[in-house]
């Protein structure tokens, strides 16, 4: 029997413990190294583009020669104005990139020894920077779609005389929503969130390409993509695969997601989107070795945008 990718060496090629020795110095040079990893390493100006420019020997910031323009090498990324050392991020990111399951506030917050709206808040930038990954995606080929509901849980009651069905619109919290993939065999994963999964029509038509095969299960809500696409589906009460018809990897990804969502946020409905979106990278990555997802990750963050909901999110 071959070993799990997960369990070989090829898979660990990232020291924790490496990244949380390193100076300040370091860690800059890191940060710099993937930001400007088309220049060599060498900073160029973000807002002229010049590549003229001079490092302050008193203080760890650049200038442009030719717009005068001062910039650090976090300036315009989510990591803009940071309060943290340079090294704390990396190590969060680390720490982020391995949790098989996901990596909740309460122990970034832990681990960084920082509060945990500070963690809750960094947590979700590197989620935003993460998802930039989909953005504008299109799917092809053989793609499958399905959805599954999360959040609004209804506890019963305790005495089976005061139940009240759950599975009723008028019983239920109005929180929960439903977790609508599209996932390419052997490709890219694209979840998207939505109160009903016809709702999710006009997105499929958008991100998924003409002429695609999609698979799709017995739901009535998949009858409209017959018009668009080479439909086939699965009736999962007869079997879960019937000659290569299936949506197992769409269904790999919930798995993740529930795991997620009941190993370690326990809430989700909030920002479900973004979950979602996590999961979906952390899907698309699982074969690669962590130092690769390591690296992959700082350079999402250093090419986002300032966040405009996560940057002062708790000064509202």
């Amino acid at each position: 029997m071959s070993q799990h990718f997960l369990l070989s060496a090829a898979a660990r090629t990232l020291s924790v413990t490496k990244v949380a020795r390193m100076d300040h110095d370091e860690a800059r040079q890191t940060f710099r190294a993937i930001r400007w990893a088309n220049n060599g390493g060498e900073p160029w100006c973000p807002r002229c583009g010049c590549t003229a420019v001079y490092e302050y020997a008193s203080r760890p910031i650049f200038k442009c020669k030719a717009c005068n323009h001062q910039f650090s090498v976090t300036s315009g990324t989510i990591f803009a104005s940071h309060k943290l050392a340079l090294r704390d991020y990396l190590l969060a990111i680390a720490l982020f990139v391995n949790g098989a399951k996901g990596m909740s506030a309460l122990n970034l917050s832990r681990d960084l020894d920082v509060q945990y709206k500070t963690a809750f808040v960094l947590a979700h930038k590197l989620r935003e920077a993460m998802a930039g990954e989909h953005k504008d995606m299109l799917l092809g080929g053989e793609v499958e779609v399905d959805g599954a509901y999360f959040g609004g849980h209804v506890k019963p009651e305790n005495r089976k005389e005061d139940r009240k069905d759950r599975r009723l619109a008028e019983n239920q919290t109005g929180k929960r929503r439903v977790v609508v993939v599209m996932r390419e065999r052997g490709g890219r994963t694209l979840p998207f969130v939505f109160r009903r999964e016809d709702e999710s029509i006009a997105t499929i038509r958008d991100r998924v390409a003409t002429g695609t095969t999609v698979y799709a299960d017995e739901a009535p809500s998949w009858d409209a993509l017959h018009a668009r696409y080479n439909t086939r589906r699965i009736n999962h009460s007869i079997a879960f695969m019937d000659k290569g018809v299936c949506t197992n990897m769409a269904e790999s990804y919930f798995s993740r997601l529930r795991r997620a969502e009941i190993g370690q946020h326990h809430r989700i409905a909030a920002h479900l989107g973004a979950y979602a979106g996590e999961m979906a990278w952390r899907e698309d990555h699982r074969r690669v070795p962590n130092g690769f997802q390591f690296n992959a990750v700082i350079g999402a963050a250093m090419a986002s945008p300032v966040s405009r909901q996560w940057a002062g999110y708790w000064q509202r």
